[in-house]
């Protein structure tokens, strides 16, 4: 297991804090997300081009990618990228 930070904008981070979004799409060739992973998630204003400072841990629960398909992602899912699904870490 490890874990990750990265970057979230405003309205993602937002939507995964209140509960709305429960996955996210990362390109995945650098980090190799597994389950079981925490992701730091780090609030990011793209408008204002700075972090807020505010962090959100959220555990990987299921990972779709070309290797671990659903029905059609193995034939529109860009190799290099994976779907997570997520869970808030609480505490």
């Amino acid at each position: 297991m490890q874990t990750h930070k990265c970057k979230s904008w405003t309205p993602f981070y937002d939507a995964i804090a209140n509960g709305a979004k429960k996955h996210d799409l990362r390109y995945d060739t650098d980090r190799h997300f597994e389950i079981g992973d925490i992701i730091t998630l780090q609030r990011y204003d793209p408008f204002e081009g700075k972090y807020t400072g505010d962090e959100l841990d959220v555990r990987v629960t299921y990972i779709t990618s070309s290797t671990t398909p659903c029905a059609f992602s193995s034939a529109v899912l860009d190799k290099e990228y994976c779907i997570l699904s997520l869970e808030i870490v609480d505490g």
